[in-house]
């Protein structure tokens, strides 16, 4: 399935019956340093702040959400200039992805698209991990995209021997992080290896703006695993196809 697509599909659909085609509305969209992204965090290597990714923040008709990239750029349209991005970059897909998240937030249809700050995302991390261990138990846990919070929580919860780990940076390809390996997410095999070999898989919000959902989504099917996305880049997407998300401190 082509994801991107097909949410530009059902965006086009409600943007149509909702009138938001024909205002004259102009969408901002403005990469955040930071500071003004996730506030004062006490932790150093969120991508984030290793200046790796970026966020982007959309403002639609006064409603704003976030949306995560590598590949940050700033815009200002309306919306049917968003719907006719090529959306073959991962920067055009970040502001088309983050203004699907600000358009269905301001029509009632979605929420928890805002990033969360300071102390937050360590809870958060701690919230996924705990809730997971009440519903399923002990189980090996995959996290596709190396967000250091969950991973270190997934670990103090699971055991390092029950936590596999991939990423797309090759800064941390290779390395130990929590006593886990890192495993090279650009690799087919190791990506099939990784949900043959765990219960549950986490997956970062991130892939649909970096194009490597369709892929990861077609295995996880064919093989049956449980999969959560977690994050605030995907809380469009969740809400528009009924896809299992878990972003506990996601803001309005």
């Amino acid at each position: 399935m082509n994801f991107v697509e097909v949410a530009r599909k059902i965006l086009f659909e409600v943007a149509s019956k909702n009138g938001l085609m024909e205002e004259d509305v102009f969408i901002s969209a403005r990469p955040l340093d930071p500071k003004e992204a996730i506030g004062n965090v006490q932790r150093e290597d969120f991508p984030i702040s290793l200046g790796k990714e970026r966020m982007i923040e959309v403002t639609f008709k006064g409603v704003r959400a976030h949306c995560f990239t590598d590949s940050p750029r700033g815009f200002s349209g309306r919306l049917r200039d968003v719907l006719s991005l090529g959306l073959d970059s991962n920067g055009e897909r970040a502001i088309f992805f983050a203004t699907l998240n600000a358009t269905l937030k301001q029509l009632g249809l979605t929420r928890g698209t805002i990033h969360c700050k300071d102390d937050e995302p360590e809870k958060c991390a701690e919230t996924i991990a705990h809730e997971i261990r009440e519903r399923f138990g002990l189980k090996r846990i995959g996290l596709v995209g190396l967000n250091p919070a969950i991973l270190e929580a997934l670990v103090r919860t699971f055991g390092n021997e029950n936590v596999r780990v991939t990423d797309l940076n090759k800064d941390n390809i290779g390395r130990k992080k929590y006593g886990c390996e890192v495993w090279n997410g650009y690799d087919s095999d190791i990506e099939e290896r990784l949900i043959l070999g765990v219960d549950l898989l986490l997956i970062t919000g991130t892939t649909f703006v970096n194009g490597t959902f369709d892929r990861l989504y077609d295995k996880v099917k064919r093989i049956q695993k449980t999969y959560f996305i977690y994050g605030v880049t995907a809380a469009g997407m969740s809400s528009l196809l009924s896809l299992p998300r878990i972003c506990p401190y996601g803001r309005d």
